[in-house]
């Protein structure tokens, strides 16, 4: 079992440039996570009653990351590497 602090450590730096927070919510087995823009302090994601019980390990944590992310506006992440670090916003060239 992963323990809360790591499980949240990993899920928000899984959203970086972007700020994330993750909450364990009330009944102590689920998760609500807000991804907002830093600069404009818009809400861009924001995903409650996420089950914990599935999440055990690093593979788990970068998949629901992978989905949350793609359910994110269209641009915010330019490209993600295999670790899941991803390339922010737009280039000069797309303006």
């Amino acid at each position: 079992m992963i323990s809360f602090l790591e499980l949240r450590h990993l899920i928000e730096c899984g959203f970086l440039p972007l700020s994330c927070s993750c909450t364990v919510n009330p009944d102590e087995h689920s998760l609500t996570i807000k991804v907002t823009d830093p600069a404009s302090g818009r809400v861009d994601l924001m995903v409650t009653a996420v089950s914990t019980s599935d999440l055990t390990s690093g593979r788990e944590i970068a998949k629901l990351v992978q989905e949350l992310r793609s359910e994110m506006p269209i641009g915010k992440f330019r490209s993600c590497d295999f670790f899941g670090l991803c390339t922010f916003g737009r280039t000069p060239e797309e303006g």
